[in-house]
Parts: C-alpha cells; structure tokens; sequence
C-alpha cells in the first residue's frame, strides 16, 4: 500500500531536517516555522508521529533527556540508515507538472481569444484580471527558476575548484 503524497513528503521533510542536526519534536516545529513554513508546514500531531515512526523503522535514533521541572524530552537524530533513505530520495527526479513556459504560452494565447470574443463585454476586465494573476506568477516562476539554477551552477563550480585542489 502506497502512502498519501503528503505523507511521504512530511516524511522526507522532516528527515531533511534531522539532517541538520539533532531535535526534539518541538525543534523540529520551531525551526520549520522559522524556515519553511510559507512552503510546508506541519502541527505537533503530524510532527511526532512521523517521528515515532522514523525511530521504529531505524531512520531516525530517539535518546531521552532529563530536564529539570520539565517532562523529559525527546531528541532524535538522523541514522546512516536515515541519511542513506532521504539521499535516495532526494536523487529521484521531481514529478513533472506543466512547465512554466508552456502555461504562460497558453494564457497569453487565451487572452488574445478574450480580446476577439469579449470585446467591448463588461466581464473582459475580470476575466483579463484574473488571466493577469496567473502570467505574473508564471514569469515570477520563469526568473526564480532562471535565478536558482545560475546560483547552483555557481555553487557547484566553487564546489568543483575546491575539489580539485
């Protein structure tokens, strides 16, 4: 049986984080609401039992630690195991979904459709309107993707001269 999609990502979220370092469940959330969170986000009642279940299948080592007028906390660390799993997936490719280029094509061709058919309409400003939100978020996309992939070239190029020497 395969997990939901959002499981599986939640999963291999939480093991990314792990992979910075040690964390109770409370870190975990603190550090999510600190980094990720306009992305991806989870409560305490997805967050724990992720880890429960990391900790049962090896991925992840659960230690106890004494707190003074405190409950004892829970911290878990990532396993080679846990690293080895979140490596692999991390290789797999993302799943495609329609590129960016393409969609923006097929709205820019939409609105010259809107402009012959809705010509002198009162619902072609709406309809343009909303036709308007998603080419900005398509171009924004275009430049992020320009922008991220010239800084991991140059990234991997520091990397590679460092490498070398």
């Amino acid at each position: 049986m395969t997990q939901p999609r959002r499981a599986s990502t939640s999963r291999y979220a939480i093991l990314g984080v792990l992979s910075i370092g040690p964390m109770s469940g409370y870190d975990v959330k603190k550090l999510i609401g600190r980094s990720i969170a306009h992305f991806w986000n989870e409560s305490y009642g997805q967050i724990y039992p992720i880890l429960n279940r990391l900790a049962a299948e090896g991925l992840a080592e659960r230690r106890r630690e004494k707190q003074r007028g405190k409950p004892d906390r829970h911290v878990y660390s990532l396993t080679a195991k846990g690293r080895g799993e979140l490596e692999r997936w991390l290789a797999v490719p993302a799943r495609h979904e329609p590129r960016q280029q393409e969609l923006l094509e097929t709205y820019v061709a939409i609105e010259r459709r809107l402009g012959e058919e809705l010509a002198g309409h009162p619902q072609r400003l709406f309809s343009l309107v909303t036709l308007h939100y998603g080419q900005h978020r398509c171009r924004a996309m275009l430049q992020w993707c320009v922008e991220s992939l010239r800084d991991l070239k140059r990234l991997e190029k520091r990397r590679g001269g460092r490498r070398r020497r």
